[in-house]
């Protein structure tokens, strides 16, 4: 196999804020690609449980809820497609640039295709184009730079702003759209800012280095016929199941978790068993274990800001401000204001603090623990009546959640790669991406449970649960760091 380069031209470039100029377009695609999924998150979960004379489709709460949780799950699943296709077929570019597609037409079938229908087809392909594009963007970013080049972690800082900036205005607009003009005008928009994204991405393609769009690990046309089929066989199968109401609305959470939870053990099984796996990172891959559990632990909570988060700010948050009711799709720009902060305080402490910072285990205890106390601050709120929850309150608590996402969420894929055995760096990330596979799903199976308890009691448990979840781990990082083999 040839090995293939990056010209010279692509890395010395400086004319994007000393970057090279290809960063620009990519952080255009991955800005305006933030943008549309947000945006239509934030109005997504409404949609589904607001009645018809509200604009929205009447389906029970605990049915969408779970359908957002599913959805969500689906995102992180199609992650490990979008990196087998870019690894065996097409290469990351290609895959970015026909996910980005995907996600167009998505939002395009959900501000176009009337009732569910719309639903389905558009959050199919959202979920696919999402993965495939997440997968694969951060990989053609680093195609930018050599592999000493000072500039790169400056430039996966811009890369990351565009992230920040498209999940903060997407669901403002967005959501502005869905108040005064309706829910498809606000899919309507996402369509459009994935279209833009789309558009100034193509122009700056030729300009990407070679080494994008190479396949690193092609798959031999013989063997093209038996995956195709494999796949054929596999979505006939799911549209059989559906039809027959195997798969249903009220089920899919379920499903999507089970799916996710066989991968994962199928992939720990397969690591652990190989013959290519070294003594020293087999202990690697049982230390990489309770990161694993403890990752599904919090992001089961985190996503919840698009499922009871986004309940609790319809029904219990006073969103009044100078007269003027704020949408409830706001509530999902906070976030990413106080990641902007936040990002570079902690990079910052981090860098001070240098070898004395704490452990990979250690962080990911405290973030794991820190978000259960995040759900135990709705407590002196639970369960009052309507617009009861002062809004500076939930802002205070995202606050608490941002800094358990800095905590755990960063430190995520880089531990990941690098308790990877050599022969499985893929998978191992993949494996990252299935914890959050599995909290996203777990996240809407939870918000049904919401809406059948005492808030007191579902803040409380929960808010327990990954307190004493993150508490067992700190206990166990000693031992737990012993078998990371001098990896922090």
């Amino acid at each position: 196999m040839s090995q293939v380069t990056t010209p010279a031209s692509a890395r010395e470039d400086h004319s994007f804020f000393g970057q090279p100029r290809s960063l620009a377009n990519l952080f255009g695609v991955e800005m305006w690609e933030r943008f549309s999924f947000y945006g239509m998150q934030g109005i997504l979960l409404i949609y589904l449980y607001y009645s018809a004379a509200e604009g929205g489709l009447g389906i029970p709460q605990v049915t969408a809820a779970g359908i957002v949780g599913a959805y969500g799950g689906g995102v992180y699943l199609s992650t490990i497609l979008g990196a087998w296709v870019a690894d065996r077929l097409l290469g990351s570019e290609r895959v970015l640039f026909y996910s980005a597609v995907v996600i167009m037409l998505g939002h395009i079938a959900l501000a176009l295709i009337p009732e569910i229908t719309g639903v389905a087809i558009g959050l199919i392909l959202v979920a696919v184009g999402s993965g495939g594009l997440k997968a694969n963007a951060t990989s053609v970013v680093g195609t930018l730079y050599a592999e000493k080049d000072p500039r790169r972690d400056a430039g996966f800082s811009l890369f990351y702003l565009g992230i920040n900036l498209g999940a903060f205005f997407g669901p403002i607009l967005t959501g502005l759209l869905q108040q005064s003009l309706g829910f498809h005008f606000g899919f309507g928009l996402a369509a459009v800012g994935m279209a833009v994204g789309l558009i100034q991405y193509s122009f700056g393609r030729k300009r990407l280095p070679e080494i994008a769009s190479h396949v690193p690990d092609p798959l031999p046309k013989s063997r093209w016929l038996v995956y195709g089929l494999i796949g054929v066989a596999a979505l006939v199968l799911i549209v059989i199941l559906v039809a027959v109401r195997v798969i249903t609305a009220e089920n899919l959470v379920t499903i999507v978790i089970g799916l996710t939870v066989a991968s994962a053990i199928l992939y720990f099984v397969v690591i652990l068993t190989s013959k290519q796996v070294t003594p020293i990172e087999r202990k690697r891959v049982y230390a990489f274990i309770p990161l694993f559990i403890a990752s599904a632990a919090f992001w089961s909570l985190y996503q919840q800001q698009f499922t009871v988060v986004t309940i609790y700010s319809d029904e219990r948050l006073d969103r009044t401000l100078f007269g003027w009711e704020m949408p409830v799709s706001w509530v999902q720009s906070i976030n990413p204001i106080f990641i902007i902060i936040l990002s570079g305080v902690f990079a910052a402490i981090w860098t001070k603090w240098g070898a004395k910072q704490p452990s990979t285990p250690l962080k990911f205890a405290a973030g794991t623990a820190i978000m259960g106390l995040a759900f135990l601050f709705f407590l002196p709120f639970a369960g009052g009546p309507a617009n009861s929850t002062p809004l500076l309150a939930l802002v205070g608590i995202l606050l608490v959640f941002t800094i358990a996402e800095l905590l755990l969420s960063p430190v995520g894929l880089s531990v990941a790669t690098k308790l990877a055995p050599e022969a499985f760096r893929t998978q191992m990330v993949a494996l990252f991406f299935l914890s959050v596979a599995l909290g996203s799903a777990v996240s809407g199976l939870l918000a049904e449970w919401y809406l059948t308890v005492n808030e007191s009691l579902y803040f409380g448990v929960l808010g327990g649960i990954a307190i004493v979840i993150g508490l067992a781990l700190a206990l166990i990082a000693r031992p737990v760091l012993k078998l990371m083999s001098g990896v922090r």
